[in-house]
């Protein structure tokens, strides 16, 4: 075969190539998707949709629209959900364990009580969302959005969160146990009655953060700023100080490193 014969089948071997893509982004199609007959329906619009309970496990969601859709009960387990839009949608319960939801829009969503462990939401939006009693066990939130959200009661153990934004976020009762938040800006963040065994805080930015109750037995404080913290009742037993700015922090009832109770 010449060159010019070698150029052509390299032609006709891309045009059926193209042609079978076309092919499989028309087949995505919303209908098959719901009736069962398709896994895949990247890029979808399914506002609003009515979709409790329903098994969409190991689906292809890429660019999926779900705003405000009802997904109460639903599995996602291991779809892969890539900037896809659920924005104020509802997952309460939902399963979304092992999800691939990397720069994904959950602003305003409920996903209370949704099983989200080994979830990727990387540089995911989770704005103002509402996640009580979520379990996000080694979940992935590297620099996700979370200023706003709801994390009351959540399990994090073991989760990233290295380059979250959590202004103005609300993390009572969670369970942080062994957290690395090292050199995080967690201003005024209510840890209030969580457990952080042994969580890692060097050189964060804590001031005015509250730790009313916590459990922060061997906390790492090390060179972190805590001006105006809250330790009340806290339990600091082994906890390290060393270099960390402690002027105006309040250690009413807390118990020190030392294990003394502070009067």
């Amino acid at each position: 075969m010449g060159e010019r014969g070698r150029l052509l089948g390299f032609r006709l071997i891309a045009g059926c190539i193209a042609a079978l893509v076309g092919v499989a982004a028309f087949a995505a199609d919303p209908e098959a998707f719901l009736a069962g007959g398709s896994k895949d329906c990247t890029a979808c619009d399914l506002s609003g949709r009515d979709l409790k309970e329903r098994n969409f496990q190991r689906s292809r969601l890429d660019g999926v629209v779900l705003r405000n859709a009802d997904l109460t009960a639903a599995s996602l387990f291991r779809s892969t959900l890539q900037r896809s839009d659920f924005s104020g949608a509802k997952l309460v319960g939902a399963n979304l364990n092992a999800t691939d939801a990397k720069w994904s829009n959950f602003a305003g969503a409920d996903l209370s009580d949704a099983l989200m462990y080994e979830a990727d939401f990387s540089s995911a939006d989770l704005g103002g969302a509402v996640l009580k009693g979520a379990k996000l066990g080694r979940a992935r939130l590297n620099s996700a959005v979370l200023t706003g959200a709801k994390l009351m009661l959540t399990d994090l153990r073991g989760a990233r969160l290295a380059g979250a934004k959590l202004a103005g976020a609300d993390l009572r009762s969670a369970t942080l146990n062994g957290q690395n938040l090292r050199t995080m800006d967690l201003q005024g963040i209510d840890f209030s009655m969580s457990d952080m065994v042994e969580a890692d805080f060097l050189g964060a930015d804590l001031r005015n953060a509250q730790f009313a109750g916590v459990n922060l037995y061997a906390a790492n404080f090390n060179s972190a700023d805590l001006r105006g913290a809250n330790f009340e009742g806290a339990n600091l037993t082994n906890a390290i100080f060393t270099d960390a700015r402690l002027e105006g922090a309040v250690f009413t009832d807390a118990i020190m490193p030392d294990g003394r109770r502070k009067e």
